[in-house]
């Protein structure tokens, strides 16, 4: 069921740059700082038009916005407000950059990111990543991954969805016969199969293929998953269903852990809500209530404090 995707975020009417400008610079001038000005300017422009503010804070002041609000600003909240003013591309690939660099890799990241997103949109990080790092998202991500569950990334990196929309009914009822043989239907799995059918087709096609599996095995394509793959092969292929089916579910799942477990996990809060500000929030809002009975604002307030709190709640929005 594919569902009208609502932001929480939008660009203001009457949007003036040098006056949100001046007025970020009072709120950072001399002693103290005036959060609630940073949070009611930040959390209600868009990301265009705080670029915008960006520019003239550069052009006009001769100061670099981000330096100054890192400057006046610490812990989660100054994580918040600097991702805000981060342009959005260029903040996945610095979340991508930060899940491979150093001791371990955090796949998790690696199939939120690049699991949920079209040819397109995977396309640009490709091309944002290697010119901010100089080295290509693909080199990079196959030196800290390994089996199955590189290839699979690679397939999507490498762009082989097919975005046409078309949905072709025979093949998708072949299709499911071919998932249902790689797995349920014999001994061991053919993880192959699950790569390439889920890396190829379109979301569009996939609800169809996900429909015939049910019908053809009596069981849901979540539950074959769930019996016939393991780690982080089943992870992203498992992210690939949610999304094809519901991202706002797929995210309020993720914000639900993030959440729930044991401490909070904050980057992935913080991920999740400034990035999907301006695409869907509002709708995984809705699908957080639907599945946790509770509302998403709440479950962040008792998690969060002080300006942390007020920001994330800026944004998420109260309607």
């Amino acid at each position: 069921m594919a569902h009208t995707a609502e932001p929480t975020i939008v660009p203001i009417d009457d949007f003036n740059a040098n006056a949100d400008g001046d007025a970020l610079r009072a709120a950072m001038k001399g002693l103290g700082t005036d959060e609630e000005e940073i949070i009611e300017i930040l959390t209600t422009r868009s990301n265009h038009q705080r670029q915008e503010i960006a520019t003239y804070f550069t052009n006009e002041l001769n100061r670099d916005l981000i330096d100054d609000l890192k400057g006046e600003l610490g812990g989660n909240f100054e994580n918040v407000i600097v991702a805000l003013m981060t342009e959005p591309d260029q903040y996945l690939c610095q979340e991508l950059n930060k899940a491979m660099e150093g001791a371990g890799t955090n796949e998790n990241v690696l199939v939120e990111i690049l699991c949920t997103k079209t040819n397109d949109e995977v396309k640009r990080l490709v091309e944002v990543y290697e010119e901010m790092y100089n080295r290509p998202l693909a080199e990079h991500m196959c030196s800290e991954t390994d089996g199955h569950f590189r290839r699979l990334l690679t397939l999507i990196i490498t762009g082989v969805r097919d975005e046409t929309g078309e949905v072709d009914a025979e093949l998708a009822k072949e299709q499911a016969e071919t998932l249902y043989a790689a797995g349920e239907g014999k001994l061991g799995t053919d993880e192959d199969a699950f790569n390439r059918i889920l890396a190829h087709g379109s979301f569009e096609h996939l609800r169809l293929v996900f429909e015939e599996y049910k019908q053809l095995s009596g069981q849901t394509i979540e539950h074959a998953i769930d019996h016939e793959l393991a780690g982080d092969l089943k992870d992203a292929i498992k992210a690939i269903v949610e999304c094809v089916q519901s991202p706002a579910a797929f995210f309020a799942r993720e914000l639900h852990e993030a959440i729930d477990g044991l401490g909070t996990d904050d980057s992935t809060l913080i991920r999740i809500i400034v990035s999907r500000s301006e695409i869907d929030l509002g709708s995984i809002k809705a699908e957080y209530e639907r599945i946790y009975d509770r509302t998403l604002l709440s479950a962040v307030k008792n998690e969060t404090t002080g300006d942390y709190n007020r920001a994330l709640c800026a944004i998420i929005g109260s309607a």
